[in-house]
């Protein structure tokens, strides 16, 4: 009987055991998942910030008292690079949201200069910065459902009882800069 009951015991202790492991290892696969998706974004926040001094070349060439506006996207463009190099969601979520604000303008000198809607440079700037958003709302997208699946595996039993033991906490969500 005691016999039994030792197996019983030990039986349980490694059920317990592999489900600590499981879970250990589901949370950190998950947090891994969250730092790849941010870093996705990341790879589309530089990308797009190295576009900007072309696009500020080519429409300070045809509109060269448009400065004010031109250094807004230049500040803003710093901003995002600083951002990027930071742990802060927050932070990359605002100078993105700033950096959209400042190419607004910019993009809407074509309509008040035709030379510069007429440049092929311009253009093909415009189509690579649409690209790039496009490439950057998707990568928002995963950042986003990854942090999803980490919180709520941080959340639900049983592995919210092995969640402190992994070092890993909850993140924050990418919000979209509208």
């Amino acid at each position: 009987m005691v016999r039994l009951l030792l197996i019983i015991a030990l039986l349980l202790a490694v059920l317990v055991l592999v489900l600590f492991v499981v879970g250990y290892n589901k949370i950190r696969s998950a947090d891994i998942r969250v730092a790849e998706a941010l870093s996705g974004i990341d790879v589309e926040l530089t990308r797009r910030a190295a576009l900007i001094p072309s696009l500020v070349h080519t429409v300070q060439t045809f509109a060269t008292h448009e400065r004010a506006i031109l250094d807004h996207v230049a500040d803003a463009r710093t901003a995002l690079t600083t951002a990027t190099s930071g742990k802060s969601v927050a932070q990359r979520s605002a100078a993105d949201k700033e950096l959209d604000s400042a190419l607004a303008p910019v993009l809407a000198l074509a309509e008040s200069y035709p030379q510069l809607n007429s440049s092929n440079n311009f253009g093909s700037l415009q189509d690579n910065l649409a690209d790039t958003e496009n490439k950057l709302a998707f990568a928002r997208q995963y950042y986003n459902d990854a942090v999803a699946t980490l919180n709520r595996l941080m959340s639900t039993m049983p592995w919210m009882f092995v969640a402190p033991l992994s070092g890993v906490s909850e993140r924050e969500y990418y919000q979209t800069p509208r």
